[in-house]
């Protein structure tokens, strides 16, 4: 692996909350600062990690909620305080992007760029690093958006799925058509077919390229942040973001330029990868006893129990007794007990907990 080419840059999206992993998940300490397999390293040290070994460590930035400030710090003090662009308000990917974006044109407007949530599991590493070096290249001297998709093991409902149409080059396809978390029938028809892929939400494309479809397609975000150009990569850009990133739309970058524009394409990977978006995805890739129970931090005892994850602070003693596929985890001062397979009312679980409990247990 090489780190030479300093016209790679990687940005790395770590300002979500993690709400589907609440209670472990919270608003001050969100997932991707969490160790959830005793590594030693959070989700967002290891994927720190990766990518440097591509990456020169001064070309990696990372996007995150101001909040959040001194955690990337603590957790990452490698980065210099004009690596970590600090968002005054969350206003999802398109933004978030678009502005990282403009950030390396003012560095280097030759740039190309990979992006990466913070929050994904890769057990090949090596297979990962060379697609993504592969992809690099294929992007770097055109007008070419590219994203990496997934060979799918299972008709998941909770990814969405990119469908491939003609082969352009050495494991690389245009993108016919994006479908967000299809229903399970759809998605089961979708994996027979072997047309479509999971999209893994990793991108690359050259900084000219991806500035360019933002004017085009998402207008209303290039307005409000291309008039910070002479900005970036100066003192001023954070009273300028401050002033105006809030005012962007809050739109997704699938939505907002993927799904829409002409030059995409997919290059298909195969690294042992995973979204780890909820306590299933957890579920699915933890080690397993002899009745699938998974045990993660904590001690356990299992009794005529079957399917079930138990996630406690270390020290702790769960004794479980006639369950079959639930979830039992508690962080400091939340217990949730529900159906593991219950991700759908997550969200309705926090937002009453905070409702009707107030912010101490959110």
């Amino acid at each position: 692996m090489t780190t030479n080419n300093k016209n790679n840059f990687c940005v790395i999206m770590g300002g979500g909350i993690g709400s589907r992993f609440w209670p472990f998940s919270r608003k001050t300490l969100p997932k991707q600062f969490l160790d959830f397999f005793g590594t030693g390293r959070s989700l967002l040290q290891q994927t720190f990690d990766r990518f440097k070994k591509i990456i020169p460590v001064e070309n990696i930035l990372v996007v995150t909620n101001d909040m959040y400030a001194s955690l990337i710090k603590e957790q990452l003090p490698e980065l210099s305080s004009e690596q970590i662009l600090l968002e005054p308000t969350r206003r999802n990917t398109a933004p978030c992007i678009a502005w990282a974006a403009y950030h390396i044109q003012a560095i280097n407007p030759d740039a190309s760029m990979v992006v990466a949530p913070s929050d994904h599991l890769i057990l090949k590493e090596d297979e990962f690093l060379d697609t993504v070096q592969k992809g690099l290249e294929f992007v770097a001297n055109d007008d070419k958006l590219l994203t990496l998709g997934i060979k799918p093991n299972r008709p998941e409902t909770g990814y969405g799925y990119i469908q491939i149409a003609e082969q352009t080059g050495d494991n690389f396809y245009k993108v016919k058509t994006f479908t967000e978390k299809p229903e399970l029938e759809l998605a089961q028809v979708f994996v027979e077919s072997g047309e479509f892929y999971w999209n893994s939400g990793l991108f690359m494309w050259n900084v000219k390229s991806i500035l360019k479809a933002g004017e085009q397609l998402l207008p209303e975000l290039a307005a409000k942040l291309s008039a910070g150009i002479g900005v970036y990569g100066t003192p001023q850009e954070k009273r300028f973001i401050d002033e105006n990133f809030p005012a962007c739309p809050n739109v997704s970058i699938d939505f907002g330029i993927m799904e829409k524009a002409d030059n995409v394409y997919v290059s298909l990977g195969d690294f042992g990868w995973s979204d780890l978006g909820t306590w299933r995805s957890l579920y699915e890739l933890a080690p397993k006893d002899a009745d699938r129970n998974v045990t993660l931090k904590c001690d356990s005892l299992f009794y005529n129990s079957k399917g079930n994850i138990v996630a406690m602070p270390k020290g702790k003693l769960a004794v479980i007794d006639g369950l079959e596929g639930f979830l039992v985890a508690e962080s400091d001062n939340v217990l949730l007990i529900c159906k593991k397979d219950s991700e759908h009312a997550m969200r309705k679980f926090v937002n009453d907990a905070q409702i009707k409990m107030g912010e101490d247990y959110i």
